[in-house]
């Protein structure tokens, strides 16, 4: 079984125009179409006005063609209109746990690398 690997992207909120909101709604389904593809969790963080959104996939395949992705690209090159400053932090997940309180984020399957308490 292949490793879960997340990408976790940081975006400082700027402007954002019906280009962009194009271009994310794209970007956004391609994700989800990746090979692998597992997941996002999304949060803000209101005091230093970012954006921050953690993708996981089984293996790396589907995050290497998310960044090769010409619409993907293509934002990136734009990203000085839209966003105040990005950070992309790739990481192979080691674990997952909680109390099972919260609903589970993300589904990861049973015989992934990561373990993960089933919630009934």
């Amino acid at each position: 079984m292949s490793d879960i690997y997340s990408a976790t992207f940081i975006f400082g909120k700027g402007q954002y125009d019906e280009e962009f909101y194009a271009l994310d709604n794209v970007i956004a389904e391609h994700t989800r179409q990746t090979p692998g593809y597992l997941g996002l969790q999304s949060c803000e963080d209101r005091v230093q006005n970012l954006l921050i959104n953690i993708y996981y996939w089984q293996g790396r395949q589907g995050l290497e063609m998310l960044m090769q992705d010409s619409v993907h690209l293509k934002a990136k090159q734009r990203h000085y209109n839209w966003l105040k400053g990005y950070q992309v932090i790739i990481a192979r997940v080691e674990q997952s746990y909680g109390d099972g309180l919260l609903a589970q984020a993300l589904d990861f399957p049973a015989d992934s690398s990561v373990s993960v308490r089933a919630i009934t």
